[in-house]
């Protein structure tokens, strides 16, 4: 038998050299100089090889050890060298079919779908508050407590709305797994009503005629970048979407046909929505193609070319224009644009929401709405923006009534 010393001072020759202890532990050291505990043993009539550790990482005792639970598992009928095979494997898929792992190939499955970069953002942002305590768990044994553990962390921060978010996109990631086999149960089901309900928050808008005409004045005269007066201007005119416009590129404009086609991967609803350019708007993007028409978008960043404007711009040039956030925001220009055109009488309520580009909620009436009112959302908003002109002479606002 050996012993420690023994393994301490084997050297190495020019030949492998086999040092036995018993039950069929061996030490090998190789003519390089590593040694290396093997188990040899006979399984099914044949002689097998069982690789233990390496020396001294693995002391004699280890390997002894090692050596037992293999004969154990003999004694059981079951090949050493096969289970340890099962075992690595299994060790692997586990490690692929962590919480971090799964959630890395769900967001570039979303990539390959075409989704819009800001929703890839938020998805990878929301995922990001879960990593550090689901991350490295294997997906299929996380349990229900375990998840709302994570999202009371973000409750308990005051951001209702996040934890929320949060649990759905948490859910996506789960039933993601369970599509694919490596998870069975969806633990966020069980948390439907765990969470505290934010109370609805309306986006502040000014929606009154006047008002809205201060705010177009002091748009004209922001002493910021003139690609910022830019973009409030078009808000005002288009009241498409915050990210929407912020992301516009050229390409996407066709000025003597007076429209704008925002491609379905930016759109909310993930549809393409047209958007009629009244002769303003047309003006402002002349004056603008002249800042940044040798590029690809509209408003690119002052860092990057390539990677448009923040998305905190609109509403900190707001803000910069004394307009509070309990008073307008950058989506509040749709708010606004929707209230006045409703209230002038004078559109079919149903060409406001498209050119709003909001889905109808009701599905067969969707199914039988294919009519987008083209011709009378063109005129809307050539009215609408001779409206803004008005509005922002000040002059007595009349309003359009059928």
């Amino acid at each position: 038998m050996l012993t420690e010393t023994a393994v301490k001072n084997a050297r190495p020759a020019a030949k492998l050299v086999k040092l036995s202890d018993s039950g069929g532990l061996q030490l090998w050291v190789k003519p390089e100089g590593g040694k290396y505990w093997r188990f040899a043993y006979r399984f099914d009539g044949k002689q097998r090889l069982l690789a233990l550790g390496t020396y001294p990482l693995f002391s004699l005792k280890d390997a002894r050890e090692a050596r037992d639970r293999a004969k154990r598992e003999l004694a059981a009928c079951i090949d050493p060298s096969q289970k340890k095979k099962l075992d690595r494997l299994e060790a692997e898929a586990a490690a692929n079919d962590t919480f971090e792992a799964i959630t890395k190939e769900l967001l570039v499955k979303k990539v390959a779908e075409g989704k819009a970069e800001s929703t890839l953002n938020k998805l990878e942002w929301l995922t990001g508050l879960a990593l550090a305590d689901l991350g490295p768990r294997p997906i299929a044994s996380i349990t229900a407590p375990e998840v709302l553990a994570v999202l009371r962390q973000v409750e308990a921060r005051g951001r209702l709305e996040t934890a929320g978010r949060l649990r759905a996109v948490i859910g996506e990631v789960f039933r993601y797994a369970i599509a694919m086999g490596r998870a069975q149960v969806d633990p966020t089901f069980a948390l439907r009503g765990a969470l505290i309900v934010p109370k609805e928050k309306h986006r502040a808008a000014i929606v009154e005629a006047m008002p809205f005409g201060a705010l177009l004045r002091a748009i004209d005269t922001y002493e910021g970048t003139p690609e910022v007066v830019a973009a409030l201007q078009l808000l005002a005119l288009t009241f498409v979407r915050p990210g929407e416009l912020r992301n516009a590129a050229w390409s996407e404009f066709d000025l003597e046909a007076a429209l704008w086609i925002i491609p379905a991967g930016r759109m909310k609803m993930k549809r393409p929505h047209r958007v009629p350019l009244a002769p303003q708007a047309i003006a402002t993007l002349k004056r603008l193609y002249a800042l940044t028409g040798r590029g690809v978008l509209l408003f690119p960043s002052v860092r990057s070319p390539t990677r448009c404007m923040s998305e905190n711009t609109f509403n900190a040039a707001l803000r910069r224009l004394g307009y509070g956030k309990d008073e307008m925001t950058g989506h509040g220009f749709r708010a606004a644009a929707s209230s006045l055109l409703n209230e002038s009488g004078k559109w079919n309520p149903d060409a406001i929401e498209a050119q709003l580009a909001h889905i109808e909620n009701n599905a067969i009436r969707r199914a039988y709405a294919r009519a987008d009112f083209w011709e009378e959302r063109v005129k809307m908003m050539a009215a609408w923006a001779n409206q803004l002109d008005a509005m922002r002479r000040g002059a007595e606002v009349v309003q359009l009534r059928a």
